[in-house]
């Protein structure tokens, strides 16, 4: 294990990040240079400093094992959180040392929980910080690398394979630069086309930004303190809907359908799952809360049941309403689904509803062949025979996440926390999605819980964003010898 090689490509790692801090001084700079310019000019010179060292000193290396890019993702990840709290440790208010490093693991990770009670008091540009650690994280710090080092060879792939899961490969049928410029072209082209859309939906520039930085990135993490709701308008609710919905698709589809390729989004077995699922059991929470006239209206009901599912499934974490308040059949579902989540090759997180297609399927191929014990039956998507080292991945990550969240609950009841609200900070900061049930639900933050169960709910943000064995890998390091 060569650790000077490792740190020499986190230190380009934390050069991006700077650079994002230089963006932010910048706005502080335009807006008569508030409070946050020099917590984050600071912050982008440290940070600036710490990764330029080891290019200075460090000879390139064209060639890395798998091990080492493990360890590169992995201390890239965790090097840009923990520089990533320097601008709210030096700016202050409500942050101390804990907050400060839960806000920062929240924002790279996506997860867009909070422990501010007044969003709104922020500075605009650490609004804009909060909103860019999002968009940096949504894509993965590291993917920013791959794109910016043309010549790196055997390193893209080895990084790429340490970034991106198997699962998501699926349906890229490309070379690994080709893989690192579809998934940032379009993520860039998400973002433009949904700032644009929020700004003619009556939007201002600067909310418009930090808000498709948000959902595209699938983090939620708002310039509002009530989030969406505080714009009181449908219409920029519709276009957030979509940009979530878009968003929560496998990029690689996206960027085939518009392209016109033949493995595009309506053929799609998963994404016609993604999308059946949305639309039943949106219509299902809508009835329920028009029926118990949770809202007024079957139009209320509709507008309020599709972006919270939505935006719990998409991992988004955007909030119209007040969800902890609705009937125990719809908080049932936002459950299963803040689980389910959306596609494989987006930037939501969760299991993916791909792991749960074939967790459904192999259960019913297990079914018949108990009923016919000698016949040879395959489990197929979209007409391919999906093989059983596949299979046997996506069905012990599910039932490794489902226990590393009993575990998460189990530890945060020790604390004092009441069921719902020890659960919810459990599975909400394993799936990134933020916004939970209980002290935690959609209209609350994390801000009152006790300082072990931030940092337990902080690395279960970790671990959910790294989709658990990229993180696990490293505790294993004995075993690489």
């Amino acid at each position: 294990m060569r650790f000077n090689v490792v740190i020499r490509y986190m230190g380009i790692v934390l050069l991006i990040v700077a650079l994002f801090m230089l963006i932010s001084a910048a706005i502080a700079l335009f807006n008569g240079m508030d409070t946050g310019f020099y917590p984050l000019l600071l912050s982008a010179l440290l940070t600036t400093a710490l990764g330029a060292f080891p290019l200075l000193f460090v000879e390139s290396e064209q060639n890395i094992s798998s091990k080492e890019g493990y360890l590169i993702v992995v201390g890239s990840w965790i090097a840009a959180c923990f520089m990533g709290m320097m601008p709210y440790m030096l700016w202050g208010g409500e942050f101390d040392l804990m907050n400060a490093w839960f806000e920062s693991v929240s924002g790279l990770t996506t997860t867009g929980a909070t422990i501010l009670h007044n969003v709104e008091a922020l500075p605009r540009s650490m609004l804009f910080w909060r909103s860019a650690t999002h968009w940096l994280g949504g894509i993965g710090v590291v993917m920013f690398v791959m794109l910016i080092l043309p010549s790196m060879g055997q390193v893209r792939m080895t990084l790429s394979n340490a970034q991106i899961s198997s699962l998501a490969k699926e349906n890229f049928r490309y070379k690994t630069q080709k893989i690192v410029q579809i998934l940032l072209v379009v993520y860039l082209g998400l973002t433009l086309a949904e700032t644009l859309a929020l700004r003619l939906a009556g939007m201002g520039w600067f909310d418009a930004v930090n808000h498709s930085f948000s959902t595209v990135a699938t983090g939620g993490f708002s310039t509002k303190n009530q989030s969406i709701a505080a714009f009181g308008s449908p219409i920029i609710e519709l276009v957030i809907l979509a940009f979530m919905l878009v968003s929560g698709m496998h990029f690689g589809l996206i960027y085939a359908t518009l392209t016109g390729r033949r493995n595009n989004l309506f053929r799609s077995e998963i994404t016609r799952f993604y999308l059946i699922s949305i639309a039943v059991m949106g219509t299902a929470i809508s009835l329920v809360l028009w029926v118990s006239n949770t809202v007024s209206g079957i139009g209320e009901a509709l507008r309020y049941g599709f972006f919270q599912l939505i935006s719990v499934m998409t991992t988004t974490g955007f909030a119209t309403a007040d969800s902890a308040l609705w009937p125990p059949f719809v908080v049932v579902v936002l459950i299963f689904f803040s689980f389910t989540c959306a596609c494989a090759g987006s930037t939501s997180g969760g299991v993916k509803a791909d792991r749960l297609m074939l967790a459904g399927k192999t259960i019913l191929s297990k079914i018949r062949q108990m009923q016919h014990p000698n016949a040879i039956l395959r489990v197929k998507v979209d007409g391919m025979t999906v093989n059983d080292s596949t299979i046997n991945l996506a069905n012990t990550f599910i039932v490794f996440y489902l226990l590393i969240v009993l575990v998460g609950t189990l530890f945060c009841s020790l604390f004092g926390l009441d069921l719902m609200t020890a659960f919810s900070v459990s599975f909400a900061s394993m799936s990134n999605v933020g916004p939970g049930f209980g002290a935690v639900s959609s209209m609350s933050n994390y801000a009152a819980l006790p300082v072990a169960v931030k940092c337990a709910s902080t690395l279960l943000m970790l671990i959910g964003r790294m989709e658990i064995f990229g993180l696990i890998q490293i505790f294993y390091y004995k075993s690489w010898r």
